[in-house]
């Protein structure tokens, strides 16, 4: 199981959004590969540090890990199944380092980030993409195959050094300020930060040598999802245009389609199961639906409607590894509403029998601590 994010960067759920930008500064720092070169356990706390506070430092991402945990992050097999390499953390956190490491949050180990910060790393758009799933696939999880239409690098096309940065990916201005003058330097606007423009390329690209080619990619859905929770699949969005760039993300929100029978409710399912006055009187066995298959379960004579049966574990599989819900079984005595004339007598007699009086015991609970003890 993977290492609690607040764990990692050593803070607890109630910590603010500065406290932890100041403590993942302070593991980045802890861990950074200039520091501990050649450390393969240093350079693993650093990527997770950098993981953590990726989630944690939004607030959205970090109500959704609160409720949903990892999975929803990677369960796709994206950020935290490897997405995130050396690159990615200084291009989005460099800032974060601010002059530990010579002023450009850089590493000098890993494309081109040491000292003044370097040639940016286009990232190509994210895709997004609705997939419909069965309550039998959430509770199992599955493998979903999807066809994407996404750019990649038409064949062909090369690239050359931008001419107004000469690679950098960066020019520098300078202004004149009450205090002297000021060099400051930005992102070059011709290549974007890229430090490459395109030379050659075929017809039928566009005007950054991409083309629109159809895809068909594995989705590895866990047990466990629910309705509006969006999984990614590292770079298998929009290529980016050069040599340098690094594709963007699938991402993936989830549709849960309505079963016939069960109904969800978190990770609980419940099932109203319905039973002729004989049945109740007489009990029964009775064949249900579950997410694993249709199972028997026997109804005591005598069982009166509104009882709920629990059958243990026959839920849905909490996402975060927590054991499965509940199936609850509602029991309910159909009323026939027309009578043949021998039945009609036969309920009449009963009318005034002792074994036909409603007389419930105190375990019997009403419809209030019913309802109470389900949303417990």
């Amino acid at each position: 199981m993977k290492q609690d994010y607040y764990e990692i960067l050593g803070v607890d759920k109630s910590a603010t959004t500065a406290e932890i930008k100041k403590a993942y500064r302070k593991k980045a720092i802890q861990y950074h590969p200039d520091k501990n070169p050649g450390d393969k356990e240093a350079e693993e706390m650093f990527k997770k540090s950098a993981e953590a506070y990726e989630v944690l430092s939004d607030p959205a991402k970090k109500q959704r890990y609160d409720q949903y945990g990892h999975a929803e992050f990677d369960g796709a097999g994206g950020f935290g199944g490897g997405g995130m390499n050396m690159d990615d953390i200084f291009s989005q956190f460099g800032d974060i380092f601010g002059s530990a490491f010579g002023g450009g949050g850089g590493f000098s180990g890993f494309g081109g980030f040491g000292g003044g910060g370097g040639r940016a790393r286009v990232k190509g758009g994210n895709l997004r993409i609705r997939v419909k799933l069965t309550l039998e696939e959430i509770a199992n999880g599955v493998e979903k195959k999807v066809k994407v239409r996404r750019k990649v690098q038409a064949d062909g096309v090369t690239y050359k050094t931008c001419p107004t940065c000469n690679g950098s990916g960066q020019v520098m201005r300078v202004t004149n300020t009450i205090l002297g003058r000021m060099q400051t330097a930005t992102t070059c606007n011709t290549c974007g930060g890229a430090g490459q423009v395109i030379d050659k390329r075929p017809s039928d690209a566009d005007a950054q040598g991409l083309l629109v080619k159809e895809e068909t990619v594995s989705i590895k859905i866990p047990a466990g999802v629910v309705e509006g929770m969006q999984l990614k699949v590292t770079g298998k969005g929009n290529e980016a245009p050069g040599s340098n760039g690094m594709p963007g993300d699938l991402l993936v929100a989830i549709e849960e389609l309505e079963h016939e029978t069960l109904k969800r409710e978190g990770d609980n399912l419940h099932y109203d199961l319905y039973v002729s006055i004989a049945e109740a009187v007489l009990g029964t066995s009775k064949e249900i639906d579950t997410v694993t298959g249709k199972v028997r379960i026997k109804l005591d004579e005598g069982i009166q409607s509104g009882k709920i049966l629990r059958l243990k574990g026959k839920g849905i599989p909490s996402i975060n590894g927590y054991g499965s819900g509940d199936l609850l079984v509602h029991i309910n005595v159909w009323t026939p509403k027309t009578l043949n004339r021998e039945q009609r007598e036969f309920f009449e007699n009963m009318l005034g029998d002792e074994n036909f009086t409603p007389n419930p015991e105190r375990s019997d609970k009403s419809f209030f601590e019913k309802v109470k003890d389900m949303f417990s």
